[in-house]
């Protein structure tokens, strides 16, 4: 093994290390986070008794879990039981891996570190763990496993109610993922690249894609809420009835890497929307250059961490809003809204960039980026005010009031 590639191994190991210990400890202050806000909302205090303002209360409730008396269900199948918290575990903190955090840090060394050999690096260390040519690929890709850590949890217990909340968690993160990956299309002819790195040098070039794309951020926000299972789409858990969903049978640390798989989902899910819609670590007004060192990258970190705490907090807003929607609207949002309007903007997309840059000979990326973000707000507007004037539902409630009258019309037994 050459030193250079010693080097470049002690570099993703540092970094791995660094990403996930910030991750793990970041996801459980979201807890305590999450506990604040709503306090904030409802005007009361949440946590301030463990710990300088209630800041300890994280470490506490993981210190109950551990110390919590871990069941098994009689007829539960073992063996599945135990594996399908960690293959809901593992998935979300995996996705981050790809995510760019920051504008490449310049790294030189060169030493020699005992029965190790020589270690030498030269030039720029990009600001992610593993910097992936498909990376938004390996984002849906690595996400649709979490559904099955779902389905086997409530197939696993061996219990009615977990396996129907887990048959309902699955129909919905597998509805919802088809909006997902197609509001991502746009995205893609947008740039040409399905690299994360390659994303955010073009909007840096541009207009971010929140402003030509954002009907594909709108939908992919929706689905994104809905594949966290974030209120109000938290039907997966649905925590109000008096059983808890697919983990119903589970208790102490199997049910906690539920929980910190779901506020993992989040942080990616934030995190995807910051990089392929607002820029990722770019900042408004300033470019990238060799000359940038140090400063720039801790300077393009912080920036990238304030969008990602913007989305959280907007997702916690959002869960202490609005109320739960119903399943059947649940299903019917996925299927004949998003996905319809997702196919649909995919090709005035296609259209539009056809002309702009074939038939107009527009190839600045700040004008073609105004050129769509106009357009984008044309069928924006038809949009919602389409679904505004309910024509989407039409169809739903008029089979209800078929069902209805045949109900009335059905003899007693």
């Amino acid at each position: 093994m050459t030193p250079e590639t010693k080097g470049f191994l002690l570099l993703s190991v540092i970094k791995m290390l660094a990403v996930f210990t910030v991750i793990l400890v970041g996801v459980a202050l979201l807890t305590l986070m999450e506990r604040k806000v709503s306090a904030w909302m409802q005007n009361r205090r949440g946590p301030n008794r463990v710990g300088p303002a209630g800041l300890l209360q994280p470490a506490a409730d993981g210190l109950k879990n551990i110390l919590k008396e871990e069941t098994f269900p009689a007829m539960a199948n073992r063996g599945l039981f135990l594996l399908a918290p960690a293959i809901s575990f593992i998935p979300a903190l995996l996705l981050f891996a790809v995510i760019p955090f920051g504008a490449p840090l310049p790294v030189d060394f060169d030493f020699t570190l005992g029965p190790l050999g020589r270690f030498i690096h030269h030039g720029f260390m990009p600001m992610v763990v593993a910097d992936l040519p498909i990376g938004f690929l390996f984002v849906l890709a690595i996400s649709s496993m979490g559904v099955y850590g779902i389905a086997l949890a409530g197939w696993s217990s061996n219990s009615k109610y977990a396996l129907l909340g887990g048959l309902r968690a699955s129909a919905q993160m597998v509805s919802y993922e088809v909006a997902m990956g197609l509001s991502l299309i746009p995205v893609l002819l947008m740039s040409g690249s399905v690299s994360l790195s390659a994303i955010i040098r073009d909007q840096q070039m541009g207009l971010w894609y929140v402003l030509p794309l954002f009907l594909s951020f709108f939908i992919f926000l929706i689905a994104g809420f809905a594949e966290t299972n974030r209120l109000p789409f938290d039907m997966p858990e649905a925590e109000s009835e008096l059983i808890a969903g697919y983990h119903t049978e589970y208790s102490a640390m199997k049910f906690s890497f539920f929980f910190i798989a779901e506020y993992s989902n989040v942080v990616t899910v934030c995190a995807m929307v910051t990089t392929l819609f607002f820029g990722g670590w770019d900042i408004p007004f300033t470019h990238w250059d060799e000359a940038g060192g140090v400063l720039q990258t801790v300077a393009t970190a912080a920036f990238f961490f304030a969008k990602v705490m913007f989305w959280i907090f907007f997702v916690m807003w959002i869960r202490w809003t609005l109320p739960r929607f119903r399943y059947d609207q649940l299903m019917a949002l996925g299927w004949k809204v998003l996905m319809p309007l997702a196919l649909a903007y995919i090709m005035v997309v296609c259209v539009a960039i056809y002309l702009i840059r074939r038939v107009f000979g527009i190839t600045d990326p700040i004008y073609e980026g105004l050129a769509l973000f106009g357009l984008s707000l044309v069928v924006a507007f038809l949009v919602f005010g389409l679904l505004d004037s309910g024509i989407f539902i039409k169809g739903s409630a008029r089979q209800r009031r078929t069902l209805n009258a045949r109900a009335r019309r059905a003899p007693v037994t």
